[in-house]
């Protein structure tokens, strides 16, 4: 048990939804990902899985696809792929770059793997008194203003740096979209950070800073 990035995959968004909030409910922090979410909700759950806000992303074949992701440690399926297309693109999600992975199988005592699962995986069985992991270790600040208005990474490294009074190893990834923008800052450092910067000025302008939910 550890809290590596893992995605776990589903056939339903219903059922993503529901295990987000079993998950939740016992003490992780999962975030989910499917196409019936608005688009800045996806954006959000991303980026929180990206920057280690969240280690879990559940998610359905949405995921499997088109995300630059790299640093996957494990994918689990929840519910089996429909086929084998859709297996090799979620496995496709880790080891990538030359990092390794490992794919795990959730079956029920009536589910088998279907034929088009060439290697024959090793079969454990999950005790009941399996530990709870380590929560991630960050959470994300959210900002009203990206590109368009002129703001970027260095901007945001110095107003945390300077005026948040945060060190660098506090500090983990920023992303700046056209709109808005997203830095991960150390979880312990985020009452102080946000208490130096709460009516403060970003290049002269005032900007509403949150910590993202």
């Amino acid at each position: 048990v550890d809290n590596k990035p893992t995605i776990v995959f589903f056939n339903h968004r219903d059922a993503a939804e529901r295990i987000y909030q079993m998950l939740k409910d016992k003490g992780l922090v999962p975030v989910f990902y499917h196409g019936g979410m608005q688009q800045a909700d996806r954006e959000m759950s991303i980026i929180k899985f990206k920057n280690g806000t969240s280690n879990i992303l559940l998610t359905t074949d949405l995921a499997s696809r088109g995300l630059d992701m790299l640093t996957i440690r494990y994918i689990v399926h929840y519910h089996l792929p429909a086929s084998l297309d859709a297996l090799t693109h979620r496995n496709g999600r880790t080891a990538r770059m030359f990092a390794g992975g490992r794919v795990v199988y959730l079956l029920s005592g009536e589910e088998k793997l279907p034929e088009f699962v060439q290697s024959k995986p090793e079969m454990f069985e999950i005790p009941e008194d399996n530990p709870i992991p380590e929560k991630p270790k960050w959470s994300t600040l959210f900002f009203d203003a990206g590109k368009k208005d002129k703001l970027n990474k260095i901007d945001i490294v110095g107003f945390l740096h300077q005026i948040g009074g945060i060190k660098k190893e506090d500090l983990g990834l920023i992303e700046v979209n056209d709109f808005n923008s997203f830095a991960a800052v150390r979880k312990l450092k985020v009452g102080p950070v946000m208490e130096k910067i709460k009516e403060q000025k970003i290049k002269n302008r005032k900007i509403k800073i949150a910590i993202a939910k």
